[in-house]
């Protein structure tokens, strides 16, 4: 694509009189190009890429959904379009296989490659409108602008709960085992017992679990780290176990 002051220059030659092949061999452009400026200096507008629809595999959005919100970001590529980005950490093999499923399955292309890094792999997908699929991206970090969800997306969520939540645990949360002692007619006794931690920034993207757990009958609880409440804590039993069968530990 060549702009419009080498258009002009090249048709300035022309008009000295030159020929079409010497006005060619000195500019490096084709006697075809040329030609053509004659009638049209101005570059034709070119033919944008069809906007997306709503995501046809709603299932598989979810879960995407909810991995882009705590460890996805969206990057320009420097000729135009977007890369889509997911950070896995090395340590949960199987959570990078079926991260790279949603995106395989998202992506319009059915494409997905792994970037290796120290620690952890980012699964990668180029698709011009990625922003169109996930419209919380823009500048700055997550958790110090406002993060929504467009109707579109909410409508998804509500009709996929679980799958939104397990997104969000594989990026940010985790599932550990939590032991007390109490001491039994005189004997110090260990009790241990299942957990399940989410751990974000957001405030916004915090309440986007709660509410989701809320929905589903899952009972949550804050905990603070120095006053500030950035981690969701499930430990009741009945919770516990909805989460154990519908999202489980990482793999």
């Amino acid at each position: 694509m060549y702009d419009v002051s080498t258009r002009k220059r090249a048709i300035a030659l022309l008009s000295q009189g030159r020929s079409l092949n010497s006005v060619s061999r000195e500019t490096g452009i084709s006697r075809a190009a040329i030609r053509s400026w004659q009638d049209r200096l101005e570059p034709l507008p070119r033919m944008a890429a069809p906007l997306p629809d709503p995501p046809s595999d709603r299932v598989s959005y979810s879960y995407l959904l909810g991995l882009y919100l705590g460890d996805g970001c969206i990057s320009p590529h420097p000729r135009g379009g977007h890369y889509l980005r997911i950070a896995c950490a090395d340590a949960w093999p199987g959570l990078i296989d079926a991260c790279e499923a949603a995106v395989r399955t998202i992506s319009p292309a059915h494409t997905a490659y792994r970037v290796q890094a120290v620690g952890y792999v980012s699964v990668v997908g180029y698709y011009p409108h990625w922003p169109r699929l996930f419209p919380q991206h823009g500048p700055g970090k997550k958790h110090q602008r406002r993060i929504v969800l467009e109707p579109w997306q909410q409508a998804i969520v509500n009709e996929h709960p679980w799958e939104f939540i397990r997104g969000l645990i594989h990026s940010d949360g985790c599932r550990i085992i939590n032991w007390t002692e109490k001491t039994v007619r005189g004997e110090r006794k260990r009790y241990e017992y299942p957990r399940y931690f989410f751990t974000n920034l957001s405030g916004d993207i915090r309440g986007l679990f709660t509410d989701t757990l809320d929905k589903l009958g899952v009972e949550w609880t804050y905990c603070t780290r120095n006053g500030i409440p950035f981690n969701i804590s499930v430990a009741r039993k009945a919770s516990v176990t909805l989460m154990d069968t519908h999202v489980g530990p990482k793999y």
